[in-house]
């Protein structure tokens, strides 16, 4: 697909335009790029070297660390480039290149928040059926589906971006290429864009989150019939958790893509875009971990293998 674009390079208006304050952003998403990337290396290392998490469960939050720190490294460097210089541009081909990668993470991020949810369901309402229903054959088949929705979803919106004309002005309101702000710069018609967007939207985003809203609600209703106190508390106290950080991203993320283009105020979209691209993937260690016994004491493993 070949674009007509005299646009060869865009500048990144980045978080703000007051120069005295790119110093502390550059810190605060500087530690916030480290410990995303650090939790999520950590619970990569833990479930490598753990043959006790080599189970469905760990398979997929093996799948969501990966896809976090793809998506943190797509967006971070450049950004934190970006704030240490004075001259924030990208390149046509790398704003490009980045909008895909970070389209690609969207999707596969979505999709695999309900197959985890799901896999919590047939674990807590078919305990004696689980080992079958989630067998090596269905998780690589699970897997395979995130995988396809993934990059389906990245190349139709990115590829119906490519053929868009940019003939400027080549100012980017926002701190990485998405496409809300890319839509908002194009000099031709973007109706097939927000068409497309507005049904990945709603396919992507809502179906996936009333998907895993649906899981928990039969999960909760398990956890009704567990008859110890704190087994009940325990069990609402970790998909409360769970439900906070996918009720973030996802609320976040249809909020950002529902609207027309016309309708952006990227002041305030790119403290919304910074929830889903910086906060949530290093919430996301934390949470699916905090309170597992059996990552920790891989973690503990892993913290002292390196230690020695």
């Amino acid at each position: 697909m070949k674009n007509q674009s005299s646009v060869t390079a865009f500048i990144m208006q980045g978080l703000s335009i007051h120069p005295q304050l790119q110093i502390l952003f550059f810190l605060i998403f500087l530690i916030i790029y480290v410990m995303a990337l650090l939790g999520n290396l950590a619970i990569i290392a833990a479930i490598l070297s753990s043959p006790r998490l080599h189970k469905p469960m760990y398979f997929f939050l093996f799948h969501l660390a990966v896809v976090d720190i793809i998506c943190t490294t797509t967006i971070m460097p450049k950004m934190l480039e970006n704030l240490a210089t004075i001259t924030s541009t990208i390149s046509f081909s790398g704003c490009i290149a980045q909008l895909y990668s970070f389209t690609w993470c969207l999707g596969a991020e979505m999709v695999l928040f309900t197959v985890m949810a799901y896999d919590r369901y047939v674990a807590i309402c078919y305990p004696l059926h689980y080992s079958t229903m989630m067998n090596k054959r269905v998780c690589l088949g699970l897997s395979a589906v995130v995988t396809i929705i993934a990059v389906t979803n990245s190349w139709v919106n990115t590829g119906l971006i490519v053929r868009l004309t940019f003939c400027g002005p080549n100012i980017i309101n926002h701190f990485f290429c998405e496409i809300p702000p890319l839509l908002a710069l194009s000099c031709s018609s973007v109706k097939i864009n927000e068409i497309m967007v507005f049904t990945a939207d709603i396919f992507l985003a809502m179906g996936d989150f009333l998907l895993t809203c649906l899981s928990y609600c039969f999960i909760l209703k398990a956890i009704m019939k567990i008859r110890t106190r704190e087994g009940k508390k325990k069990a609402f106290s970790t998909c409360s958790s769970h439900l906070i950080v996918v009720s973030l991203y996802y609320s976040t993320v249809i909020y950002t893509y529902i609207r027309p283009a016309s309708s952006y105020a990227f002041d305030r979209d790119k403290i919304v875009a910074a929830l889903y691209t910086l906060v949530t993937p290093t919430l996301n260690p934390l949470v699916y971990t905090l309170r597992n016994k059996e990552v920790k004491v891989a973690l503990k493993k892993v913290m002292s293998y390196f230690g020695r």
